[in-house]
């Protein structure tokens, strides 16, 4: 039950995350324009890369390092101490690099200023010290307060199109403020630093194996609102990234199997407990696979009008960049499963660096032809090849030590159901009139579908969902 409440836990953490520019979407779509909301995407995808340089992994490592010694006070206060220590300092140069990059550029400046205060607040994120410890808990609760006041600064303070300053100020001070609360809970977890007992730099090469592969995921997340920026038009990075924002929030309750899993699953590694390791992984992947089909088939066949009615008629194109992308929330479920879940924790690195670095060599060849001639859907489709890659790679390589068949055993029917539900709620959605009203029916009669079908078919999933009630 523990990881079944850290599992909501982490939804409400990765939803929340997101739910401060989500909700405001339709409000800022319309007040700031394609303009505005692509000035912020693309100076916002420019900072990710000095954050990335920055962080060097510590997120990913100190989360499953701190899952390892979590018993151990003394251990857990100086694994502690020297991956934050090391994060500062690595926060520090990148932000100097920053302000270089800063000094010689002529477009949007001043926005991208603002932008940077991302970058102090990774500096003092500790967020995975918290996942390391499986309380998930406290990073939830402490960090809503931030967001409630941020959406209220949003509604109260940005009024035109100039104010996309305002706009992107809010969203990075609150990220700051959000990292900064969960300092409070500090003196009762760990031990004051030994200073001269701290060795900051041997984690570093430990971290950097990671940050190979984060570097290549942030390539094919953030390098497509930058190259269309500069091979179509700042309009078509904002019109990529609302599509992308509305896929992330319904990934975020997909993927956070992964972020609960890893430190549980390196805890019982290093025990040697591999059995389990496997156990968890098999129910992991289909509960996954059982989420993320109902969730893709879902997004589109609400995208024709879900798009215009919820971003606004400028914002149309983004119907069909939904539709696009919605495959992807299978694909990156599945691939977070293995990697996040296996690979990482138990520290198959070799093969997860690769199967994402394949990811974005794919990204990076394919993304410019299908921009040019293609445009921004040319960018999703991109997208969508990366992610196609990076999940079958890895399937690939572990082929030997999982057993396929188990892993799809459900496939086939939670398919079906999907499929069904496409096919019922795309033509409602094609034939009624677009209102909060209707599109809540829709959402209603989809989900009765896919349940009603799966109550036929009889997956596993719904004999464990009896065994948890039990």
């Amino acid at each position: 039950m523990k990881i079944v409440k850290n599992y909501l836990y982490n939804v409400g953490y990765n939803i929340l995350t997101l739910i401060t520019p989500l909700v405001t979407v339709p409000y800022i779509s319309r007040v700031l324009g394609p303009t505005g909301v692509g000035i912020n995407a693309t100076t916002n995808s420019v900072i990710t890369y000095f954050l990335l340089a920055g962080t060097v992994g510590i997120t990913i490592y100190g989360n499953r390092e701190i899952a390892i010694i979590r018993d151990n006070i003394e251990k857990r206060s100086k694994t502690f101490w020297e991956i934050e220590f090391l994060q500062l300092i690595t926060i520090s140069l990148a932000y100097v690099a920053f302000l270089l990059f800063l000094y010689f550029q002529s477009d949007l400046k001043i926005y991208f200023f603002y932008q940077s205060f991302y970058i102090i607040a990774g500096a003092l994120d500790i967020s995975w010290f918290f996942m390391g410890l499986e309380d998930f808990k406290k990073t939830v609760l402490r960090n809503m307060l931030i967001k409630l006041l941020s959406l209220i600064a949003i509604f109260t303070l940005v009024k035109t199109k100039n104010d996309v300053g305002v706009y992107i100020l809010i969203l990075s001070i609150s990220q700051l403020l959000g990292n900064m609360t969960l300092w409070t809970y500090l003196p009762r977890l760990v031990n004051k630093p030994q200073f001269r007992q701290l060795k900051v730099f041997s984690h570093l090469k430990a971290s950097l194996l990671l940050f190979v592969p984060q570097v290549a995921t942030t390539i094919y997340l953030a390098l497509n609102k930058t190259m269309l920026w500069k091979l179509d038009s700042v309009s078509a990075s904002g019109f990529y990234d609302y599509s992308d924002k509305l896929v992330k929030l319904v990934l975020a309750i997909v993927t956070s199997t992964g972020t609960v899993m890893l430190p549980h699953i390196a805890n019982l590694y290093a025990k040697k407990e591999i059995k389990q390791v496997k156990g968890y992984l098999y129910t992991s992947f289909d509960f996954v696979l059982s989420v993320s089909i109902p969730m893709s088939f879902g997004i589109a066949a609400l995208a024709t009008t879900l798009a215009p009615w919820f971003f606004g008629e400028q914002f149309s194109l983004v119907n069909h960049l939904l539709m696009i992308e919605a495959p992807v929330i299978i694909l990156i479920g599945l691939s977070n499963v293995i990697g996040q879940q296996f690979l990482l924790p138990t520290k198959k690195m070799g093969t997860y660096t690769k199967s994402v670095v394949l990811g974005a060599v794919t990204n990076i060849i394919v993304n410019v032809p299908l921009i040019l001639v293609m445009g921004v859907q040319g960018a999703m489709v991109a997208t969508l090849l990366s992610e196609m890659v990076v999940t079958t790679y890895q399937l690939i390589k572990v082929r030997k030590i999982l057993k396929m068949k188990q892993l799809f055993k459900n496939l086939m029917k939670y398919s079906a159901s999907g499929i069904f539900m496409f096919i019922i709620v795309y033509r409602l959605n094609i034939n009624m009139k677009i209102s909060t009203v209707s599109l809540i029916e829709q959402i209603i009669v989809g989900i009765l579908c896919y349940v009603g079908v799966l109550l036929i078919l009889q997956p596993d999933i719904l004999k464990k969902i009896n065994f948890l009630k039990k």
